[in-house]
Parts: C-alpha cells; sequence; structure tokens
C-alpha cells in the first residue's frame, strides 16, 4: 500500500512508526516540501501507525489516535498535526447579516485545523444553532455535545474530520416552516455558505455538504436539500416535523428525483414516528433506496428533546461521515 503523509514541513523531516516496532522509524520512498510517500506492508488483520516529525534530536508523535490501516484498502493519505492539542475549537458567536435580518453562527473547526494547512474538508450546516455547543445556551441547559462527539468519532478512527457551521435562526417559526424557510434557505445558499467557503478550507461540492436538524429544523433541512440539491447533497432530519407548517409530502411526491443522501430518524411513540415513517416510505417510492441513499432509524422509547438527540448523533454522523462508509463508496 502507498500512504501519502501531507504536512508543511519546514524544519526536520517525516517518518513513521509502526505497531510492528514502535522504536523504528520506517523512511518515506519519496519526500517534498508538503509531501511523504512511504510503501507499507500491511498484514491482516490491520496495522496500527503513527505520522513522526524528526527535528535534530527532537521527536514529535502526531497528535490524535493511531492510524488503522488494513490490507484491502486503497492508498490512502494522512493530514497529521503534531503541536495543537488533539480536540476541536468552536469559534466566537459570528453575527450574520442578509437581507435585513441578522443570525447568530458559531463553527467548529477540527483536531488540527490550524496546524496543518494541506487538508479541505466537507461542512456540515446544523440549525438550532445555540443547542449544539455549549449548555448555557442551550434550551432548559441541555446541549447537543456536537464538539465532544466529533472528537471521539476522530478518537475512534471512525468517521472524517469535517467542519460544523451551526446556525441560529432569527425567528424559529418563521425561519423553519412554509411562511420563510424559502427566505431562510436563501440565507444559507446565497450569504452563509459563500462565506464560509471563502474564509475557511472547505470541500464545496454537494456531496461533501451536509445539511442537518431536529424536529422543525429537520423540516428546514429537507426543505433546503430538496430546494437546492446543487447545494446540500446530504441531509439528515431528526424527529422532524414533517406536514406541520410545510409542504414537504406534496413536493417530495411530485419534483424529480434529487441526487441526495437521506438520513431520518424518530422515537417511539411520541416523536413524530409516524410522519417519519410516511417521509421514508414516501422516499422509497420516489425511488430512494435504503442503506444506499437513505437510513432511517427508530428508536423505542426515542424523547423529544435535545439530550435524545445528543445520544443519537453519531448515527448521522456515522452515515455521512464514516469511514467505512466512505471506502464503500470509494472516497476515502
Amino acid at each position: 500500500m502507498r500512504l501519502c503523509v501531507n504536512y508543511p514541513v519546514t524544519a526536520g523531516r517525516l517518518v513513521l512508526r509502526t505497531a510492528l516496532d514502535w522504536e523504528r522509524d520506517v523512511e518515506p520512498v519519496s519526500t517534498s516540501p508538503t509531501q511523504a510517500w512511504f510503501e507499507i506492508d500491511v498484514a491482516p488483520p490491520a496495522l496500527e501507525l503513527k505520522p513522526v516529525l524528526r527535528d535534530g534530536g527532537q521527536t514529535h508523535w502526531a497528535k490524535g489516535p493511531n492510524s488503522v490501516l488494513t490490507p484491502w484498502e486503497r492508498d490512502r493519505g494522512l493530514w497529521p498535526f503534531f503541536f495543537e492539542p488533539p480536540h476541536g475549537r468552536v469559534s466566537d458567536l459570528l453575527q450574520v447579516q442578509h437581507d435585513g435580518v441578522t443570525r447568530a453562527v458559531r463553527v467548529y473547526h477540527p483536531p488540527g485545523y490550524d496546524e496543518n494547512p494541506l487538508r479541505a474538508f466537507p461542512v456540515l450546516y446544523m440549525q438550532d444553532g445555540k443547542n449544539l455547543f455549549f449548555p448555557e445556551e442551550a434550551f432548559a441547559g441541555s446541549e447537543w455535545r456536537v464538539d465532544e462527539t466529533m472528537d471521539r468519532l476522530d478518537q475512534m478512527n471512525a468517521i472524517r474530520k469535517c467542519v460544523v457551521v451551526g446556525i441560529s435562526p432569527a425567528d424559529r417559526m418563521r425561519d423553519y416552516t412554509r411562511a420563510g424557510y424559502d427566505a431562510y434557505g436563501r440565507f444559507v445558499v446565497d450569504r452563509l455558505k459563500p462565506l464560509v467557503d471563502r474564509h475557511l478550507r472547505t470541500r464545496p461540492e454537494p456531496a461533501s455538504t451536509v445539511v442537518m436538524g431536529s424536529s422543525l429544523g429537520g423540516v428546514a433541512a429537507m426543505h433546503l436539500g430538496w430546494t437546492w440539491p446543487h447545494v446540500f447533497g446530504r441531509v439528515a432530519a431528526l424527529s422532524a416535523t414533517f406536514g406541520h407548517f410545510d409542504d414537504l409530502f406534496d413536493r417530495v411526491a411530485r419534483h424529480p428525483k434529487p441526487e441526495l443522501l437521506v438520513y431520518l430518524d424518530s422515537g417511539w411513540p411520541k416523536d413524530n414516528f409516524e410522519v417519519t415513517n410516511a417521509m421514508r416510505d414516501l422516499l422509497l417510492h420516489r425511488g430512494f433506496r435504503l442503506g444506499v441513499d437513505l437510513m432511517q432509524f427508530s428508536v423505542p422509547e426515542g424523547r423529544h428533546a435535545e439530550e435524545a438527540w445528543a445520544a443519537r448523533l453519531h448515527l448521522p454522523f456515522q452515515f455521512f461521515f464514516g469511514r467505512a462508509w466512505l471506502a464503500q463508496r470509494g472516497d476515502v
């Protein structure tokens, strides 16, 4: 297997250490100022390894979990970092204006974002931004723990790192229902996403752009994906209030099937269970395939609450960013 380690080396050199002998350097077969290429023999079932920066007498091990390679993978790339903390960071509150309306935004930057400028990231746009990161901002003090979940899945080598943009609505009932979700969508598509793509290192294509929300926020997410599939290629709607001040059932039934991956879930018995199942069946009728471009879960005793969505947030994250899923689709 060929392995490319991407890092802007200003002093020293990149080598590998592996579980075959953690004390022995594995030298690259070729190098440039930003890349080191290695040829690795990987015996079943897997091989753990870590990039190391050798700088004079100093040995700096890459932060974060060991990388794990299997013999059946394609060639791999790694984007290590050596000096930043092994967890992401959340930005200060940003105020973004569009058409006379101001909405608050926070951004989660994944581990190593600042140190290693060679990597571009998928972007996840999430509704109800005040509920995502900090309990002091969240409804009833209960947050989704988005940053903690992202960091934990990264430590597990379970997902590809991504940027998360949390958007707080100006008026939730207006922004997330038919009364105003067209204007809200234009804010995200015409104002916010261009800002994000201009100022952050992103992968702007639809296949790397996800929109997600719960309850009314799930309706808004589905509206954005169905209306602008050339912008958002992946949609997650958790406990969505489909049919409540929206026209999504009618539009999904009539409009041409877009190129989307869709994740749906709901709790049972009182968490929009019936309407979520109805949307699942409609999507199947329109040509979506379970396990291919549609994933749906029903959660026994699942509650309509922030802590319930936080507990199962890892499921849509792994569906959209999971290494096994991306490998199956040829995206790793």
